[in-house]
C-alpha cells in the first residue's frame, strides 16, 4: 500500500528549485506583444477569427510557469509540441507559482507543466487552509495516485491536470562514483547497510524537514556524524561530496552536473520521497481541445528522470539555448 507522507516543510525539489534565479527563458510580462487577445475582463480570447489563429490553425495558446532551467526547457518543449500540433503559441513566465498559478486560473496562461506533489498541496493549501497538508495531505510518493486526488481540487479553480510522466524533479541523495563502486552502492538501503556514520552536506534547515534527516533515520536507518550547511545542490555541496569531505550530498534528481563532477545518485528504494513527477496542467477550456491534450500527453508517455536531467546540463552546462534544447530532444523522440 502506497504510504501518505506529511508535506508541512515540503523539501522535494521543485519546492527549493522555485527559489533559484532563471537561468534561461524570456521573462515576457507584456501583454502587448503577446500572441494572444483579451476580452473587457482581461480573459484569453483564443478566437480562430483572429489573424494569429489563422496562422497557427488551431488558436492562440499561452505557456506559462516559472523561469528557472527546468522550466524554462518544459516552457520550450510544450511550446514546440503545440505548435508542431496547430497552434500560435507564447510563453509567459512569472517569478513564483503564486503569481502564475493565479494567470493560470483567471485565463492569462492557458498551460503550464507543474510538479505534481508541490502543486497537489498548493491547492490542498488553498482550499483547505495551511494545515490541510498535515490533517488531510492529497501528495503521495505515488505519482498517480497524487494526481488522482489532486484532480478534485484542479477542477474547483476550473484546472486539469493531465497524466503524470515518468520524469520527477525531487530530493536526491549523491556520493561519488569512486565511494559507490568501492562499497557496491546503488540505494540508499546499500548505503544504510555500510552500518557507518555519515557527513552529509546538505541544507541548514535538512535536520528539521521530514524529507531530509529524519526522513532517512526513519526510514533508512542512516546514521549522521557531522552535517555540512551547504545548500541543495549547491557547487559548495556536490564539490564536497566529490572532494571526500562529505560522504552524502542533497542534489536534485533531475541536476545535469552530477556526472561531471564524479557524482552518482542512490536510488530511493523505500520511497521517502513524494512524487514530484511533471504533469500539464491546463485551464478547462483548453483541456477541452483534444489537440492540445494529446500533443502534451505524447511527451508525459517518454520523459524520464534521465532525459530532463540531461537537459538541464544542456542548458547549465553547454550554455544551450533552452528552446534549441528543446527542439532536439522532442525531434530526438520522434515528436516533431
Amino acid at each position: 500500500m502506497t504510504k501518505r507522507r506529511s508535506v508541512t516543510a515540503l523539501a522535494a525539489g521543485a519546492a527549493f528549485t522555485l527559489l533559484l534565479t532563471a537561468c534561461g527563458g524570456d521573462d515576457d510580462s507584456d501583454s502587448s506583444g503577446s500572441d494572444t487577445t483579451t476580452d473587457d475582463s482581461g480573459s484569453e480570447n483564443s478566437d480562430t477569427d483572429n489573424g494569429d489563429a489563422e496562422e497557427g490553425g488551431q488558436g492562440s495558446l499561452t505557456v506559462g510557469g516559472a523561469d528557472f532551467t527546468e522550466m524554462s526547457v518544459m516552457q520550450e518543449i510544450y511550446k514546440a509540441l503545440l505548435e508542431n500540433a496547430g497552434y500560435d503559441v507564447s510563453i509567459q513566465t512569472a517569478s513564483n507559482r503564486e503569481i502564475y498559478a493565479e494567470a493560470l486560473v483567471g485565463g492569462e496562461i492557458d498551460v503550464v507543466p507543474e510538479y505534481a506533489a508541490t502543486f497537489g498541496e498548493y491547492l490542498n493549501v488553498q482550499a483547505n487552509g495551511p494545515d490541510a497538508p498535515t490533517d488531510s495531505p492529497v501528495a503521495t510518493t505515488d505519482a498517480a495516485e497524487t494526481v488522482e486526488a489532486t484532480r478534485p481540487l484542479a477542477e474547483e479553480e476550473g484546472l486539469v491536470l493531465l497524466e503524470p510522466a515518468e520524469a520527477a524533479s525531487q530530493n536526491g541523495f549523491a556520493v561519488s562514483a569512486e565511494f559507490a563502486q568501492e562499497n557496491d552502492l546503488e540505494t540508499l538501503s546499500d548505503l544504510a547497510e555500510l552500518g557507518e556514520p555519515l557527513v552529509f552536506a546538505a541544507v541548514e534547515e535538512c535536520p528539521d524537514r521530514p524529507f531530509c534527516q529524519p526522513g532517512l533515520e526513519s526510514t533508512y536507518g542512516l546514521e549522521f556524524s557531522e552535517m555540512l550547511p551547504l545548500g541543495f545542490s549547491s557547487p559548495q555541496t556536490k564539490q564536497a561530496v566529490a572532494d571526500g569531505e562529505a560522504d552524502l550530498g542533497l542534489v536534485g534528481t533531475t541536476d545535469g552536473t552530477l556526472e561531471g563532477l564524479g557524482l552518482v545518485l542512490l536510488e530511493d528504494d523505500q520511497e521517502l520521497q513524494l512524487a514530484d513527477n511533471l504533469v500539464p496542467v491546463l485551464n478547462e477550456e483548453v483541456a477541452g481541445d483534444q489537440a492540445a491534450v494529446d500533443a502534451l500527453n505524447e511527451l508525459s508517455d517518454v520523459l524520464t528522470t534521465e532525459d530532463l536531467a540531461a537537459l538541464n546540463a544542456a542548458v547549465d552546462a553547454e550554455r544551450q539555448l533552452p528552446e534549441d534544447v528543446a527542439s532536439a530532444y522532442l525531434e530526438e523522440k520522434g515528436l516533431l
